[in-house]
């Protein structure tokens, strides 16, 4: 199939090349387009905007920052709606508020334009290896035709209901992927802190119930000093933003996710904007003294 790709930063330009990889052709556009030059040395056509990208694909692909850089690219002047023709769909892998999806999905309607919401879990690592988590908000026969694309791109796609439901279920696993990461780092930093060995302690939870991904692969990471910003703060702040406000939405306390969120919002405000989550843990050791970072024993 021809498809338009709109956003080719680190994740869009890794599930791009795997459509191509695929068979697939594209038309890709961003803002930068120094950041499509991998896309066009593999055979994409530039395109000089989201309009131009849309004309005669099958189906527009979207991987943005931010729920107002979606709303611009679909329905700007120069945005897609201006050139896609009905009977096609939208996919828009973003993470985005529900709220803005389905505004976006009743208004692609109106020009006969199918709008899906799929957005992607797993990271750059995920992307480059195709093994993406991928949830999918929107009708159903569209993601029955769409399914086997997207099996390009991750291996775990899931129909999460109507539209703005993959949103849903993206915002509350980033909430929690958050709440845990908040935590593991002030756990590995205290029991080092109090004598533990930091690797005896990595080892001592992953067996027992503290368990979970983020601690197996997010403290080991600390530990490694592995911490290259694949998911900054600034992006932890706007899902957290989106997930708090989901919860004022429908009326359900969040506790433990309001904390999260403004633990992540003051490492935002003190110089960790652009720095990976788990790269905060340098202000606990900062704070303790206790360096964690680069303490890793291969056993």
């Amino acid at each position: 199939m021809k498809f338009a790709f709109i956003g080719v930063g680190n994740m869009g330009n890794l599930m791009a090349l795997n459509l191509m990889k695929a068979g697939h052709s594209l038309h890709v556009h961003d803002i930068r387009r120094d950041a499509a030059k991998q896309l066009e040395e593999a055979g994409a056509a530039w395109a000089n905007s989201p309009r131009d990208a849309a004309s005669g694909v099958e189906a527009a692909f979207l991987s943005l920052p931010m729920p107002a850089d979606v709303e611009r690219v679909v329905l700007a002047d120069n945005g897609l709606l201006a050139s896609l023709q009905s009977g096609r769909t939208i996919i828009d892998m973003s993470t985005n508020s529900p709220t803005v999806v389905r505004s976006l999905a009743v208004k692609a309607k109106e020009r006969g334009v199918t709008f899906l919401d799929a957005p992607v879990s797993g990271g750059v690592r995920g992307a480059r290896n195709a093994t993406l988590a991928i949830m999918v908000g929107g009708n159903k026969a569209a993601y029955d035709k769409y399914e086997p694309v997207l099996k390009a791109i991750g291996t775990n796609v899931f129909h999460c209901g109507d539209i703005g439901a993959g949103n849903v279920v993206k915002l509350v696993n980033n909430m929690q992927a958050f709440i845990q990461m908040m935590g593991a780092a002030e756990a590995i930093v205290l029991g080092a802190s109090a004598g533990v060995d930091p690797n005896i302690l990595w080892k001592a939870v992953k067996a027992s119930s503290g368990a979970s991904f983020t601690w197996e692969f997010g403290t080991r990471a600390i530990l490694r000093d592995r911490l290259a910003p694949t998911f900054t703060v600034d992006l932890a702040s706007k899902d957290m933003s989106l997930a708090t406000a989901l919860a004022k939405e429908y009326g359900v306390p969040l506790k433990m996710g309001s904390a999260a969120e403004d633990l992540i919002r003051h490492y935002q405000a003190i110089g960790y904007a652009r720095e990976d989550v788990l790269a905060t843990v340098k202000e606990l050791e900062k704070q303790t003294g206790k360096v964690v970072r680069g303490t890793w024993k291969e056993s």
